[in-house]
């Protein structure tokens, strides 16, 4: 997935819009997060993140391929 797609993402959950990426997931992950590790099973994948600003407001976000999952985490610092 790439930067535009990734950020197109993010700004529809800031504003609480509804995501329709095809089959990707969005998931909130506790704020400030910069890695987040993804669990399927007994398995642990690390998913690092990137940040983007939207409306002013700092969010970390990162996609894992194996769930097609984006993992979003608003950050503290605005």
């Amino acid at each position: 997935m790439n930067h535009l797609e990734m950020l197109k993402i993010v700004e529809q959950f800031s504003r609480k819009a509804e995501v329709v990426e095809g089959q990707i997931k969005v998931t909130r992950v506790p704020d400030s997060k910069t890695v987040y590790v993804e669990t399927i099973g007994e398995i642990g994948r690390s998913i690092f993140m990137t940040e983007y600003k939207v409306d002013g407001k700092t969010y970390w976000a990162g996609y894992s391929s194996r769930s097609d999952t984006v993992y979003v985490s608003q950050s503290s610092r605005g």
